[in-house]
């Protein structure tokens, strides 16, 4: 009996050993089982977790890879991953957009801002263009001989008065385009007037531009801008061609949400065109277009838009009126060079436009010199006065209480009426004007203040 109890006691402790040892095992598998993520396969990296951005990167390349191995040779298939890598780059960087639009000024629709994309440099393009824009003749041959002839050479001798700071750029560039976007946007600027000619067409000295139009689309929706078109005088521009002009604006980038369209005081949206020139059609070509009943009339269909005409003569105005425009801008940055251009006619302009239920849009500019590319046209030479001119400017067009005002201009470097960053340079043969005493921001920081100031006269109007 008492071998047989010594026997119970030891299967006992040895049962409760060996469970308490199996526990432990158990444990210990638990315990590791949590050190390890669910999702994880055999040779994922240990701890991926502390490291998000490895992470994405990890992910998006495992998923780019197995839709590789799903459907090799699908290019639908690959298409559709890349583009979903596309997006979620995109998602990844939201946080710094958002950022960045805290940091920035507000957009004002109503600032519109005349915008060039005819820079090319051999990096991007494979030549200079328009920075080695040709010195132009003046018409009177008895004049020319007394001034030099030639082209420039960039990159130290450029077409220009100033020098820009991001040096002789491409258009084409994408930080160029997103640096450009972004002073604009830090301007408080709204809208972007693109200059634009049909695809394949091109100013003398530059090339088509058309294909850019979706990357500018694309940087301006970012920044939360809009664009609209400059439609440049190309050959043979007449009511037909500008029928198809529009179409294919509209038609092709109608539905990007960076395109701009102009809540009219009946309600309508309505893309905007400025027309350069338009004063070189005779009214009644206008008038086929742009009249109810007109022959080849666009008012009450799908391409209906707000067109602005350039007025430059006194009587443009009745011309503008007959053609069935819905408004006038004075585009020059220089005072008293044309009617339009001479702040003190603004105040006639303007009634004569609200008493004819037409937009009056007057442009002002920080000052103006095109001596780079015509030398001989000293007299149209308009000082930038440290800012005061253009803050001249500014006060003048609020007087007339406008509903828009034009810009002249962002990028306009030839005729010196940008407001983009510029820096002091001198070389053997050129030393450029610069923006000194102040910094190269200087005219992006005042067209932000009268950009205020305009919101805050514009509430007292509105009153």
């Amino acid at each position: 009996i008492l071998n047989y109890d010594i026997m119970a006691r030891f299967r006992r402790r040895t049962c409760i050993i060996l469970l308490l040892f199996i526990l432990f095992i158990c444990s210990i598998m638990m315990a590791l089982k949590t050190l390890r993520p669910d999702r994880a396969g055999f040779g994922d990296p240990f701890g991926l977790g502390l490291l998000p951005e490895l992470q994405q990167r990890t992910v998006l390349l495992d998923s780019k890879q197995n839709s590789l191995n799903r459907a090799q040779g699908d290019t639908v298939t690959r298409v559709s991953n890349l583009h979903s890598i596309a997006v979620n780059t995109m998602k990844a960087s939201m946080s710094s957009v958002k950022k960045l639009e805290e940091e920035l000024s507000s957009p004002n629709y109503n600032f519109h801002i005349f915008y060039y994309t005819w820079y090319g440099n051999p990096q991007f393009d494979g030549k200079y263009i328009h920075w080695n824009h040709p010195l132009l003749p003046h018409w009177d041959p008895k004049i020319a001989n007394n001034y030099p002839k030639g082209r420039h050479n960039p990159p130290e001798d450029i077409g220009a008065n100033f020098y820009p700071e991001l040096g002789s750029y491409s258009s084409k560039d994408p930080t160029v385009i997103e640096a450009h976007m972004k002073q604009m946007r830090s301007a408080s600027t709204g809208v972007i007037v693109l200059s634009w000619y049909p695809p394949g067409m091109a100013d003398e000295n530059g090339e088509p531009t058309d294909d850019l139009v979706p990357v500018v689309l694309d940087y301006a929706h970012k920044y939360n801008l809009k664009v609209t078109f400059h439609i440049e005088p190309y050959k043979d521009r007449d009511d037909r061609s500008m029928y198809h002009n529009v179409k294919y604006i509209i038609d092709k980038y109608g539905s990007h949400p960076a395109f701009y369209r102009h809540k009219t005081s009946t309600g309508r949206l309505l893309p905007m065109f400025y027309v350069y020139d338009s004063y070189v059609t005779i009214p009644e070509i206008w008038a086929n277009l742009l009249t109810v009943s007109g022959s080849q009339s666009i008012r009450n269909t799908p391409y209906d838009a707000l067109f602005i005409a350039l007025l430059v003569e006194e009587r443009h105005k009745h011309d503008i009126h007959r053609s069935g425009f819905d408004g006038m801008y004075t585009y020059f940055a220089t005072n008293g060079f044309s009617y339009g251009s001479s702040h003190h006619n603004w105040a006639s302009l303007k009634a004569f436009c609200d008493s004819n239920n037409l937009m009056f849009i007057p442009s002002v500019g920080p000052g103006y010199i095109d001596t780079s590319i015509r030398p001989w046209n000293n007299h149209n030479t308009r000082n930038r006065v440290n800012g005061k001119y253009y803050e001249t400017a500014f006060s003048a067009a609020l007087l007339v209480r406008p509903e828009i005002i034009s810009i002249t201009s962002f990028n306009e470097w030839h005729e010196g009426t940008q407001i983009e960053k510029a820096v002091p340079k001198r070389t053997g043969q050129v030393v450029y004007l610069d923006y000194k005493p102040h910094k190269p921001n200087v005219y992006l920081e005042l067209t932000q203040k009268w950009s205020e100031k305009y919101r805050k006269e514009q509430e007292q109007w509105l009153m």
